[in-house]
């Protein structure tokens, strides 16, 4: 599987199942957030805690792809623009 593009504005889970994200697009924000949850929900397993993006939009990709295994969740705090990276385990 080829990693996809999923865009947001809000907290939603992208994917279910194993698989890896590899970054997120902040396209524009206001006080914007994210953590990033191993989980169905915003719950459980924790990938990345709470960040807080600094001013401007911009490319945040992870030195490495992360693996998950439950599923895919962002939550969004403020007003967040996004685009997160991932693709599904094949």
């Amino acid at each position: 599987d080829t990693y996809k593009y999923t865009n947001g504005t809000a907290s939603d889970l992208i994917r279910t199942g194993g698989g890896s994200v590899a970054g997120v697009i902040v396209n524009s924000h206001t006080s914007g957030t994210m953590k990033l949850w191993d989980s169905l929900t915003a719950t459980g397993a924790v990938i990345v805690n709470t960040y807080t993006f600094p001013a401007g939009s911009g490319i945040y990709m992870f030195p490495k792809p992360i693996d998950f295994y439950t599923g895919l969740y962002f939550t969004v705090g403020g007003t967040l623009d996004f685009t997160i990276i991932s693709k599904a385990n094949s």
